[in-house]
């Protein structure tokens, strides 16, 4: 998009929402997010009333941007900062808006990318219990206190430049400590982020280990140099510094990050801001 259009975005919050709300609709008229009815009773607030299922809404309701709680000039300012990778830290000063609105914010991002992918229905299901943050088709924002689900895996395939994370079925953590045990599957820590040798059609696996894992018996593995760090293609390249400086992650949280750099390697070449606004006006799935 061009630098004056953005800027008018910027700086004009009745142009930003006309923006946004185009997005939402696509040149339809306001439909009900539940159930698409188009017969709606004009209630006071900017408020709607579906003819159908009777649901109280308004613009944004049941949609990604629908957290957060920004301006919606705000909301574009934070999807370009986004765009070039600026952390929560630096979009929260540069917006001049608390640390939690912009993180928050930047979650509800994650989530509207991941939703795209085409394995979201699993990743939004038990498997990683990422669905457990989404109550009433709004982030809570409150996670449990300890991850308690069996640590999912993740394998990289890297193809005709384009790169594919799929979520592994019947292979969990312990799996990959018992291929690396019994079949010699070479296996590499930094930090909490493990991933192993070229598994299958697999680049290699990829996991975020906790304290349920023996994570210092892989110290004596060091040294070892697996198929994606000689030749895993383009992709490790682009992903193996930002997965470096991703700090404290969580195991739950893991999979976010893993679909971001997927978007973000496969549409390396093309500017993702209204990609990203097309993501974020979506309709949160119901999980």
């Amino acid at each position: 998009m061009e630098k004056t259009h953005l800027d008018e975005l910027f700086n004009n919050e009745d142009k930003a929402r006309e923006y946004l709300l185009n997005k939402c609709r696509g040149g339809r008229k306001p439909f009900c997010p539940r159930c698409r009815e188009h017969k709606l009773y004009n209630l006071s607030g900017e408020r709607y009333r579906c003819s159908s299922c009777k649901y109280t809404f308004q613009d944004f309701s049941c949609r990604w941007i629908n957290n957060g709680g920004l301006k919606m000039s705000d909301w574009l300012k934070l999807v370009h900062l986004f765009s070039g990778e600026m952390t929560a830290h630096g979009v929260s000063n540069e917006l001049g808006i608390s640390y939690n609105a912009a993180y928050k914010a930047i979650t509800a991002i994650r989530y509207a990318i991941l939703s795209h992918a085409i394995d979201a229905a699993q990743l939004l299901g038990p498997e990683t219990e990422l669905g457990e943050y989404l109550k009433g088709r709004k982030l809570t924002g409150v996670p449990k206190n300890k991850y308690q689900g069996t640590i999912p895996v993740f394998g990289i395939m890297e193809k005709n430049d384009w790169v594919f994370i799929d979520l592994m079925q019947n292979i969990n953590a312990e799996s990959v400590f018992h291929f690396n045990h019994n079949f010699h599957l070479k296996l590499v820590k930094n930090g909490n982020i493990i991933h192993t040798d070229r598994y299958q059609n697999y680049d290699a696996l990829i996991l975020c280990g906790n304290e349920s894992l023996p994570m210092d018996y892989i110290r004596k593995y060091s040294g070892i140099t697996p198929h994606i760090e000689k030749s895993g293609g383009e992709f490790w390249k682009f992903a193996r510094e930002r997965l470096k400086k991703y700090k404290g992650i969580s195991t739950q949280r893991f999979p976010l990050y893993l679909k971001e750099l997927e978007f973000r390697f496969n549409y390396r070449n093309k500017d993702i801001f209204e990609l990203l606004t097309d993501y974020l006006c979506k309709i949160v799935p119901e999980v």
